[in-house]
């Protein structure tokens, strides 16, 4: 079943080859765990004068938030190093990393609990 699923573009351009890079990722997200109600990504840039994701130097941050029962599972991937993040499919790379992780360790508890 399909996950409702909100992108929203934050400080840059909407792009739909970013959109159908996430729209990928949260499919993915659906092979760990078949319990997400939810799903929410926030790709934004902190300049004000971005208007395209082909401009380089400034770092996408990346929020995911998933809502799960009993939980709701939050991921922000704003860089310590500005350079880590400037390319998006690194951004987004590492946040639905972090995403899948999250996701195994509630299925964890949800098998022991």
């Amino acid at each position: 079943m399909p996950i409702p699923l909100q992108i929203a573009f934050h400080g840059l351009d909407h792009s739909d080859a970013v959109e159908t890079r996430v729209r990928e990722k949260v499919d993915k997200l659906e092979q760990f765990c078949d319990r997400i109600t939810s799903c929410r990504v926030v790709v934004e840039v902190h300049h004000k004068n971005i208007s395209s994701l082909h401009r380089k130097g400034e770092p996408y941050h990346i929020t995911i938030s998933c809502k799960v029962p009993g939980d709701d599972l939050v991921v922000r991937r704003s860089p310590k190093d500005p350079k880590a993040h400037e390319d998006i499919g690194v951004a987004l790379r590492d946040a639905f990393s972090t995403m899948e992780r999250r996701l195994k360790d509630y299925m964890e508890r949800v098998k022991t609990g």
